[in-house]
């Protein structure tokens, strides 16, 4: 539905925009200051809508244009001031990031690099590696929309790059939040100009993947959901299905990631046909993280002492994310390059790094991951899950 505020703040946004191009300066002011006064009123209304990151973004630009022209009625400015917002809703053109295969911008990872999610790796390779490597193996069609979602932390966003490296794919990634900040208004076209971007890449026979992060930011179910939203929604919907037809070869896959699945539209859900829990690093993964990161350190001129029991920090580090070890390692190593610089001046080597040293660093750095969290995604998993 159209909400009548939005609408007005628009309105106004849009006169003062058009009244700045064209050089009238007073009447640019008169309006800016009431969409300025209409968003204020939206953000305070709506605090939870996808679009208030948008509007605290279009206060801060319309607010800093108010003071130049300001300055110009006061006569502090000499000349036509400097071109004003140029960015009114629909008026940009679309922005996502797009990255070749052999983009210098992506991370060269692959599946070697993930340490664990064993379950996770196979399920992506069933859904994506294997059609494109095969597509005629697949005469019923396969997968278009996979949902990963778990913990933060635990190697979502990490084992799409691994997964796009794998299939050489061209990896479109859009983030929720910069979907509705950037596109209101039009927000519904600019969702058919990234699917058909997408598809006139996969058209020559590349695969391509649509990675949308925190994707419950765009699909969620909203208390009160104002007509952007359910334009772009409805908009996603239409493309998602149409990814699904039988007929349809084109190597297009949508990936969505998200911390909560449980706010998701159910509608949106069912669209996902993979919904695959990526969790916490059990016991063993724990002890090849480590490994994993230690080795990573050892290549740099600090050593790793004798005492150093891995296992037992595997087992100090129940309910850690994948990142939280991470940083773990990293933290203890910059605690001895720390006491190093403090006690030489830098001067030497640094000595090496022991078992009470990690020890330390867990004591301090606690868990990312709220453990109550953990049944509320097993309880999803069990309800959702499709692997």
């Amino acid at each position: 539905m159209h909400d009548p505020l939005e609408e007005r703040a628009r309105y106004y946004a849009r006169k003062a925009v058009l009244a700045d191009k064209n050089g009238r300066y007073d009447e640019a002011l008169k309006n800016y200051r009431k969409a300025i006064e209409l968003f204020r009123h939206l953000v305070k209304l709506r605090p939870d809508s996808a679009f208030t990151s948008f509007y605290v973004e279009l206060l801060k630009k319309y607010n800093d244009r108010v003071k130049v022209l300001e300055k110009l009625a006061q006569g502090e400015i000499i000349g036509p001031p400097r071109r004003g917002p140029s960015g009114e809703q629909g008026s940009e053109e679309i922005e996502f990031e797009i990255y070749p295969p052999d983009s210098p911008g992506r991370p060269k990872i692959t599946f070697n690099d993930v340490v664990g999610l064993y379950e996770v790796k196979k399920a992506l390779k069933r859904s994506v590696v294997y059609p494109v490597r095969r597509p005629e193996l697949f005469p019923l069609g396969w997968p278009r929309g996979i949902l990963l979602f778990g913990p933060p932390g635990c190697g979502k966003t990490y084992i799409v790059a691994a997964l796009a490296n794998e299939v050489n794919a061209y990896l479109f990634k859009v983030s929720a939040a910069n979907i509705m900040s950037k596109w209101l208004g039009e927000a519904e076209k600019n969702v058919a100009k990234l699917f058909k971007k997408a598809r006139e890449i996969a058209s020559g026979g590349e695969p391509v993947i649509i990675f949308i992060d925190e994707v419950d930011g765009l699909l969620r179910v909203y208390n009160e959901e104002i007509g952007g939203e359910a334009r772009v929604k409805n908009q996603f919907l239409m493309e998602m299905d149409g990814l699904q037809d039988k007929d349809n070869k084109l190597l297009l896959f949508v990936i969505g990631t998200t911390n909560k699945p449980w706010l998701l539209d159910l509608g949106f859900v069912r669209r996902f046909q993979k919904r695959i829990y990526v969790p916490p690093p059990d016991l063993e993964t724990r002890r090849e993280l480590f490994k994993y990161y230690i080795n990573k350190a050892m290549k740099g001129p600090i050593k790793i002492g004798s005492d150093v029991d891995i296992d037992r920090l595997a087992r100090l580090t129940e309910g850690y994310s994948s990142h939280d070890i991470e940083n773990i390692v990293m933290e203890t190593l910059l605690e001895v390059v720390d006491e190093h610089f403090e006690s030489t001046g830098g001067k030497g080597e640094p000595r090496e790094i022991r078992m009470e040293d990690f020890v330390r660093t867990i004591k301090r750095v606690r868990p990312s991951i709220n453990p109550k969290h953990i049944s509320t995604y097993m309880e999803w998993s069990e309800r959702y899950a499709s692997i």
